[in-house]
């Protein structure tokens, strides 16, 4: 044996000897941002698919809202949660996909009380969580196998989106004004060319925060796309409006 022989044993500990998928480092630098990205597309996707959800019912809302806090938000959200996986085709019940399943951002507050109607009426129902600075912690009412994470706002907001047939907006802050203006903005450009009812519940709350008749005074917007959305003052008047507006429910 060759006494002068080095030793391998600083190859074998080298960064660059380690397998691609298993070096975090490699995973998580810049040059892998675009397999990241790709990642969190996928692995949702499988999961949907594997759970057949054929389309979703997207609810939008605060996480800073709480049960009995006298606002009745958070009760309606949960009422809604309920009456619509009620009615809707979420629960499969022999069919072969699930329709209308209730998906929101997976945290509390709003997001809570439409999981939590949902899992009542024993449907599946989805959690679209993301990493914040202040660690978010899913709610226990989204379906274990459909509660997931993301980094990457984008992509999250692409699943919101791709089986949206309905949102439904509960009073919310940056957050929820985010979202709901990224699905009418797509709505609006026909980017999103399905019909995609969208009601904003509370709307003495709406009609105050917002002057969405300023804008059209203003020329920014066309006057047809205050059609894109309507206002709902209950859990049965926001189903009602989804149902007027072309939510389609599969038959029995």
């Amino acid at each position: 044996m060759d006494q002068n022989r080095p030793s391998a044993q600083p190859n074998l500990a080298s960064a660059a000897y380690r397998l691609p998928s298993l070096d975090r480092d490699f995973l998580l630098g810049d040059a892998t941002r675009g397999i990241r990205f790709q990642l969190e597309y996928l692995k949702a996707e499988e999961a949907l698919r594997a759970m057949a959800i054929e389309s979703t019912i997207v609810v939008f809302g605060s996480a800073r809202v709480r049960e009995s806090d006298g606002s009745g938000w958070y009760e309606a959200a949960r009422d809604f949660g309920k009456l619509s996986s009620e009615n809707s085709g979420a629960r499969l019940d022999n069919k072969k996909a699930r329709y209308n399943v209730i998906a929101t951002g997976g945290g509390p507050g709003i997001m809570e009380a439409a999981n939590r109607g949902a899992y009542e009426a024993g449907a599946k129902s989805i959690g679209y969580n993301i990493t914040l600075p202040h660690e978010q912690e899913p709610n226990p009412y989204s379906t274990p196998e459909l509660t997931f994470c993301f980094h990457y706002f984008a992509m999250r907001k692409m699943h919101f989106a791709m089986r949206a047939a309905a949102l439904v907006v509960f009073p919310g802050g940056f957050g929820t004004l985010d979202e709901l203006f990224e699905l009418l903005t797509l709505r609006q450009t026909k980017k999103m060319t399905k019909a995609l009812p969208v009601v904003l519940y509370d709307e003495k709350f709406w009609k105050s925060a917002i002057n969405f008749d300023h804008f059209v005074k203003s020329k920014l917007i066309n006057p047809d796309d205050l059609n894109l959305f309507s206002f709902a003052n209950s859990p049965n008047e926001a189903w009602d409006c989804l149902v007027r507006l072309g939510l389609k429910i599969p038959k029995e």
